[in-house]
């Protein structure tokens, strides 16, 4: 139907049709190099900077030590007071809460408040 209405699609067609066939073998690779380069863009622009993230994370999680300040996944604010294998305890402000916290639900440590 289409092209009934645009007559000059049909010769560009099977002019292309022609070009690939007669390429032979080297057109299998020469039509899997564009999914190549897109999987190696994804690689480099989404996967990496992934992995690099998870392996900070990892790292700050075992240099957890008593006295830290963090901030959970919750948004829980406190300071640690002890450290197990798999959790931890937290001091919570304002009424000195003690609670306890899956180590991996730690976000981040947060940065020391100045009192004025």
């Amino acid at each position: 139907m289409i092209l009934q209405v645009i007559p000059w699609v049909k010769p560009a067609a099977s002019m292309a049709a022609a070009l690939l066939l007669q390429a032979g073998g080297g057109s299998g690779i020469i039509m899997f190099l564009p999914l190549i380069a897109i999987f190696g863009v994804f690689y480099v622009l989404l996967i990496l900077p992934q992995q690099r993230k998870q392996k900070k994370w990892q790292e700050m999680l075992t240099t957890l030590k008593n006295g830290d300040r963090v901030v959970t996944s919750g948004g829980i604010r406190g300071i640690i007071i002890g450290l197990r294998d798999d959790y931890v305890h937290l001091r919570v402000a304002p009424d000195n809460l003690k609670i306890e916290v899956a180590r991996s639900a730690i976000v981040s440590l947060s940065a020391e408040e100045k009192s004025s």
